[in-house]
């Protein structure tokens, strides 16, 4: 557990850091910081940390680690408050808030330490509170460089808080108390503080994906009588003579279902032939999303055993920092993501695979993310995207690999509902620009070609070796 507002007081008196001078600053971890301070020849060494369910700031006597790599916010302290004077340091109206006033010689800082389980942040603002910069960057809350830091309301009066007590073999200060007691509880602390946040992202995106397949799979059912369009456009055809000008609708004898009557409804608007032509229209429109909503209800029953596999891998990680950085990664947006190559990516046995599956991601994976020696596939009778098996010295592309991406690029084209196509390949030295055709096209020469089949076995193994998740 975190520090609570009694022992947070308590410890501000034992250190004691009025007129203290910070004479460094390491940050050991994401999510730990230590300010070694300097007064009246006693050094102490003040850590800080904002891992969920172990917020403190306390004293240590224990050897701080240095991070291999300098970290952005040690870098800003360092630049700017390290020989700093701490001119104050209290608790904010018991709300673990900790303020530190700084000098440093004609500037003035403010360090507040929010010690919030789950909300943790180390924010620098100058005397009027506009934000130099923050440990953790969250502009939902306004806390980021250039933004306005806020106090929070103080709290409500209610419980009564008192400092925890220690096993009966703690001896020494309240600090030094604090500081063996988090040494020897912290990791399995935090990962519990950690799994109960895994555990709640988990549910709130289940949900959402659960939604979103039942509303798929509704829209599907809608989708199935796209023949019953169709037949009605034959119906129409058959009977345009019938077809009067302003009506809204026409009974028709149905020849395929024993002559019974029915009435097929009518854009008034229309003529007879453009009547026709609208339901097959229709049909068309059925059948392409029919496709369309097939594969996004399979990818989302993917998605979600996917999900449920990763959460149970967090859910069996004994280390802290290994779940932190699955949830920040969790946590990104997509489009934040650095991504190496536009398109999806797949490595199977070595080889790397490169799939483009709009004119865009090919134009662009042909411009600058391929070599003459790397080798191209595409439908043959069916438009669709590109794939590249990015080419290994001394080495032939084995037939496996050919049929893998063989079978991505019959996935990512319009050929997937026949299950069977004729694809060429070639290397990328035989393609030449289309001139004045779309972004991306290419003419291809020395082809040879390969039929491939859908494998489903073949598709979810290749799902595992996504690069770009």
């Amino acid at each position: 557990m975190s520090l609570n507002c009694a022992e947070i007081n308590l410890i501000l008196g034992e250190l004691d850091l009025e007129g203290a001078f910070i004479q460094n600053v390491v940050q050991p971890s994401y999510d730990t910081i230590a300010f070694y301070t300097y007064k009246e020849g006693e050094s102490r060494t003040v850590l800080a940390c904002l891992a969920p369910g172990v917020c403190r700031l306390c004293e240590t006597r224990r050897k701080v680690p240095k991070n291999d790599k300098p970290l952005r916010f040690m870098e800003f302290l360092r630049s700017r408050i390290k020989g700093s004077r701490i001119r104050s340091s209290g608790q904010i109206d018991d709300n673990r808030i900790v303020l530190w006033e700084l000098t440093h010689g004609e500037e003035s800082f403010k360090v507040w330490f929010r010690l919030w389980s789950g909300a943790a942040n180390i924010v620098v603002t100058d005397q009027n509170d506009g934000i130099l910069d923050v440990f953790f960057r969250r502009p939902k809350r306004d806390e980021v460089s250039g933004g306005h830091w806020e106090t929070p309301e103080p709290p409500k009066p209610g419980k009564t808080w008192e400092a925890r007590e220690f096993p009966a073999d703690f001896t020494g200060s309240f600090n030094e108390k604090i500081d063996r007691w988090y040494a020897e509880r912290a990791e399995s602390l935090s990962r519990e503080a950690l799994l109960e946040e895994a555990a709640r992202r988990y549910e709130n995106r289940r949900s959402r994906l659960e939604s979103a397949l039942a509303n798929l799979e509704r829209k599907h059912a809608s989708f199935l009588d796209a023949d019953r369009f169709r037949h009605q456009g034959d119906l129409l055809t058959a009977n345009l003579w019938k077809i009067k000008a302003g009506m809204d609708s026409v009974e028709l004898e149905d020849y395929e279902n024993g002559g019974v009557t029915i009435r097929v409804p009518l854009e008034p608007t229309l003529k007879p032939q453009e009547n026709a032509a609208r339901y097959y229209t229709r049909y068309k429109k059925a059948v392409s999303g029919l496709a369309e909503l097939e594969d996004d209800i399979a990818s989302t029953r993917r998605t979600l055993e996917t999900l449920a596999a990763e959460f149970e891998r967090v859910r069996s990680e004994p280390n802290p920092l290994v779940i932190q950085k699955t949830l920040r990664r969790q946590n990104t947006p997509k489009q934040q993501m650095d991504k190496k190559y536009p398109g999806l990516s797949f490595r199977v046995n070595g080889w790397l695979f490169l799939v483009g599956r709009t004119a865009a991601e090919n134009d662009e994976l042909l411009r600058r993310h391929v070599r003459g020696s790397d080798h191209w596939l595409h439908t043959r009778d069916w438009p669709g995207g590109y794939v590249f098996i990015k080419a290994r010295p001394g080495k032939t592309v084995p037939l496996d690999i050919l049929l893998d991406a063989g079978t991505l690029a019959l996935f990512y084209s319009k050929g997937r509902r026949a299950g069977t196509a004729d694809l060429y390949h070639t290397q990328v030295k035989y393609l030449r620009r289309a001139k004045g055709a779309p972004k991306g096209t290419v003419l291809p020469s020395n082809e040879k070609n390969v039929t491939v089949s859908l494998d489903e076995e073949r598709l979810k193994r290749l799902e595992t070796c996504r690069e770009d998740q």
